[in-house]
């Protein structure tokens, strides 16, 4: 049995969760549930590989062997009944570094590029720094649930003459695992438009009992498509910055090779290798236990809710760890708004950030105030406003810290 109920002290390891809180204007001293990392201790398989290759006591330049590549293969093989062969794999440094090279690979300056909103802000920001134009495809709020707008999908691809498709799968924020008719859906769509799809799955290994995670390129094997995966969300290997970009077109997988060789970067990073290797041949059993323990957290938030905070509507988690919260129906005392909006924070806060009337800003300087640190929905674009994602991958007396702050916080409906 593995402990993920042990907390970790992870202040004064340069962690972004625990020690730059003033870097982004937060009080010290925050419980914090924000940014996608785990506060759980890696599988010990995996900490002592990567302690027999600090042992050898030598890291110089290093390449991935067959070694890892039968580890990648057998894993999708054995849970995802996807075949991949190894010559269909381009190792990068993370998900975000992958997908700039896609864009660049596959797209001119001024291109639009389909994305599908509230959705995780660096797609969204990649897209722009590489002066693409962002088309977003809204889901459609159900309730607390997340489908697809098909019709807006398409029109949206014919109208701005869309090059490129980013899928989210799962997708963060909303949680929603796509269906097998979903993602065909989407993919004869593009298919009909010759839109390239890019499939970033970091998630797919994190789902909730009672869902199936489809790979795009299993499902739509016809369908040309960039397939993103990485161990780093599943095994918290993130600071090991390894992923695997899986394109089983031959003309595209050089295209794209080329591209990223134009930046001058090779090799993974020594210790992502032994990491990435040991987490897909060793780490079965741990994340069979971690799944139960994020599955017993998302319905603690669940139960916690509905008795103390029944205003918030706390939308179905399939999959990933991370928990999309509408507090839109909050009450912002008028005292608060009247004293914070002529604050220097409030201006500092709101500098930069179009305003559409809504008072999240007053959300969030309640939820300093409290001492909770959730990601605050406007960040995943105008259609988060209200909402907030929380962050379930710790101890539960971690999670039960934040949301008793949220309680004794004087949130309460309007």
């Amino acid at each position: 049995m593995y402990d993920f109920n042990e907390i970790i002290n992870r202040k004064n390891t340069n962690a972004i969760k625990y020690d730059f809180n003033a870097r982004y204007g937060k009080p010290e001293n925050m419980v914090p549930l924000w940014i996608a990392d785990m506060d759980f201790a890696v599988a010990p398989e995996i900490t002592t590989t990567i302690q027999a290759v600090v042992d050898h006591g030598i890291y110089g330049y290093t390449d991935s062997s067959a070694e890892y590549d039968h580890a990648l293969i057998t894993w999708y093989a054995q849970r995802h009944q996807f075949t991949i062969d190894p010559s269909w794999v381009v190792k990068t440094p993370g998900i975000t570094f992958a997908l700039g090279m896609a864009i660049k690979a596959f797209t001119e300056p001024g291109d639009a590029i389909l994305i599908q909103t509230p959705l995780y802000p660096p797609i969204a920001h990649t897209v722009k720094l590489n002066d693409r134009v962002c088309v977003e495809n809204i889901l459609i709020n159900q309730r607390g649930y997340y489908t697809i707008d098909f019709d807006d999908f398409e029109q949206q691809i014919i109208k701005q003459h869309v090059k490129m498709f980013i899928l989210c799968s799962p997708h963060n924020p909303v949680g929603r695992v796509w269906t097998v008719d979903e993602l065909k859906q989407m993919a004869d769509i593009c298919k009909r438009h010759d839109v390239l799809v890019v499939s970033d799955e970091i998630h797919c290994d994190l789902i909730m009992p009672g869902f199936t995670h489809h790979v795009f390129s299993k499902v739509c094997p016809d369908v040309p498509c960039i397939l993103m995966t990485a161990p780093s969300k599943t095994f918290n290997l993130a600071g090991l910055q390894c992923s695997n970009i899986i394109i089983n077109d031959a003309d595209l997988r050089k295209k794209y090779e080329h591209e990223i060789l134009k930046t001058g970067y090779h090799q993974l990073n020594v210790m992502g290798i032994a990491a990435c290797t040991a987490a897909l041949t060793q780490g079965h059993q741990w994340l069979e236990q971690l799944t139960a323990y994020l599955d017993a957290n998302r319905q603690y938030v669940i139960d916690f809710c509905e008795k103390h905070l029944p205003f918030i509507t706390v939308t179905p988690l399939e999959g990933s760890y991370l928990m999309w919260l509408d507090f839109n129906k909050m009450h912002v005392p008028q005292t608060l708004i009247n004293e914070f909006s002529h604050s220097e924070a409030y201006q500092k806060m709101t500098a930069n950030i179009k305003l559409s009337g809504h008072p999240w800003p007053f959300m969030i300087k309640m939820l300093d105030d409290a001492g909770v640190w959730p990601s605050p929905g406007n960040m995943f674009g105008t259609t988060g406003e209200g909402f907030f994602r929380f962050n379930i991958a710790c101890p539960r007396k971690t999670l039960e810290a934040g949301l008793n702050c949220l309680r004794s916080g004087g949130f309460h409906a309007r």
